[in-house]
This record gives structure tokens, C-alpha cells and sequence, in this order.
């Protein structure tokens, strides 16, 4: 059996994601033409998510509408904060299956080119200054990703160790207070400063920040290379691996819908690493098993 493309949607991811969307009641009155099925719709928004191809050339043949139809419904979902709810959906889902780990984070920073500028763009100082932007994430102990922002190419990482922890969202999924501090946070050289150290504890967490002119060899980067494969998880999808968007709420919500689509696949992979309960055998009068 052919393997399923990664912008296909199953009816189990569509039994979450639908009730999140917006309904639209159809005018009674001149009522125009029919709406383009919403699954369909939203395919063809991973499809752009998965592949980077622009809108316009989205393949018609493929039933997802025109590269419009599905750049609307995105404008559309995004305003109704459809891709935060998903987000915070699936991370209660995580929690609820004991595959969320809030004894440790980490935080990092990734560069990305911005080719036609816009808002949170900046000189790159680690590309020749060439506008960019930059994504910054806060993961679990296992490198589920959290939260994330957006900042132009020049902000200093350190700027967003606040930020990050103040966007993780509540997490359910358990009996008690939803969880949205970890204790522990881990952070490189980038973020040695005394001043957000204060910061972090004021917030109830423990920093555990590499300290600068420090020789390598602490112990932190066993812990803190899953916020790097985090990165290579988000990146992986080419739409948000460079920034094409010049309207920045269009690209934050490519860049929640692939925490996401992250979270889900390690949701799938935790339940396929859960044993299944064996079918009850029947036994004989004789109290003999068959």
C-alpha cells in the first residue's frame, strides 16, 4: 500500500482540528458560489506548509481549490485563532499520554532569510546582513516545542528568554492546574546575562545558562540538543524555512500550525509505542484456556 502523503489529512486528525474551525452558515439569499469543502481547504494549506510553493501554483488537479481559496481560509483561520487552540489541543493530548516532560526546557535561535522584508525583519549578523528574521523556541525535556516568536534578524536572543516562557500556553490533559512552567530552563552562552537570570526566577523557574568565557564541556548540550532538533523538525517543513510572507500574521501561523503538525506526529509515534492490551481468550469448562 502506497505511503500517505504528509499533507493528507486522516479522519483522527480531522476529528481535532474540525471543531476548532469557525462555521460559516450559507445565506439563504443569494447565497454565491458553494464554499470549498474546509478539509480539502486545509490540505492544500499543508501542502504549501510541507512543499514551499507559492500560492499561485498550487496544482489544481490535486482538489484543494486555487492557491486564493486556501491563502483566504488561512487569513481567515489565523484571525479566528484557530492555530493556537490546535496547538494547546495537542499539547493537553501529549500531557494526557505522560509524553510531555515539563521537568526541564530549552531555548534557542534560529536565523532565517526574509527576501521581501516586512515587519520583524532585520540585518543578519550572521548572514552578511542580509534581511532576515528569527525564529526563537522554547521545547520540553524531549524537545516538544512549546511556544515560539518572531523577531527581526538583530534582536539579541537573549531579548526573547522572557517572551518564550511567558507564551507557553496552559497545558491540560491531567486531573489539577493546567502546567505552563517548567522548573528547569537550559540556555547557551547567548543568554549569560545576571539580569535575566533574575528574570526567570521572578517567573518561579530555575536558569541553568552556560556562563561565557567558560570552557566547553559543562554537560549542558546533552541536555539541550533537542531544542536543535526541534529546529530541524520546524525546518524540515520548507514554508516557514524562509520567511516569503511579507504580513508577519501569515507567517506565525505558518510557523504554529508546524509546532502543530510536530506535536501530532510525536503524539502518533508515542501511541504506536504503547503495548496493546492481548483479546481475552475464552476458556473451556474444564478451565482450560483456548
Amino acid at each position: 500500500m502506497a505511503r500517505p502523503k504528509p499533507w493528507e489529512v486522516d479522519d483522527e486528525l480531522w476529528a481535532v482540528i474540525e471543531p476548532l474551525l469557525p462555521k460559516v452558515e450559507r445565506r439563504a439569499r443569494h447565497p454565491g458560489r458553494k464554499r470549498h469543502p474546509d478539509r480539502l481547504v486545509f490540505q492544500g494549506i499543508l501542502f504549501v506548509l510541507h512543499t514551499g510553493i507559492s500560492w499561485e501554483h498550487l496544482p489544481q488537479e490535486l482538489g484543494f481549490g486555487s492557491g486564493m481559496t486556501c491563502w483566504r481560509r488561512l487569513a481567515e483561520w489565523t484571525e479566528a485563532g484557530v492555530w493556537p487552540r490546535l496547538h494547546e489541543v495537542l499539547l493537553a493530548k501529549l500531557r494526557g499520554a505522560n509524553a510531555l516532560d515539563f521537568s526541564r526546557a530549552a531555548v534557542d535561535g534560529s536565523h532565517i532569510q526574509a527576501f521581501k522584508g516586512g515587519p520583524k525583519t532585520g540585518r543578519s549578523l550572521v548572514d552578511r546582513g542580509r534581511t532576515g528574521s528569527k525564529h526563537h523556541v522554547i521545547t520540553d525535556a524531549t524537545g516538544i516545542p512549546l511556544a515560539a516568536t518572531l523577531t527581526g534578524g538583530n534582536r539579541n536572543e537573549v531579548t526573547q528568554l522572557i517572551p518564550l516562557l511567558q507564551a507557553v500556553p496552559p497545558v491540560r490533559g491531567k486531573r489539577g492546574r493546567p502546567r505552563r512552567r517548567p522548573d528547569v530552563v537550559l540556555g547557551d552562552r547567548g543568554y549569560d546575562h545576571d539580569k535575566y537570570r533574575r528574570l526567570v526566577r521572578d517567573l518561579g523557574v530555575k536558569p541553568l545558562i552556560a556562563r561565557r568565557g567558560t570552557e566547553h564541556g559543562s554537560g549542558l548540550g546533552n541536555q539541550r540538543w533537542v531544542v536543535e532538533r526541534a529546529f530541524a523538525h520546524l525546518h524540515w517543513l520548507r514554508r516557514p524555512r524562509i520567511r516569503w510572507e511579507i504580513r508577519v500574521g501569515i507567517h506565525q501561523a505558518f510557523l504554529t500550525l508546524g509546532r502543530a503538525i510536530v506535536c501530532w506526529r510525536r503524539l502518533k509515534s508515542s501511541a504506536d509505542l504503547i503495548p496493546q492490551p492481548e483479546p481475552a481468550t475464552s476458556a473451556s469448562p474444564s478451565g482450560v484456556r483456548r
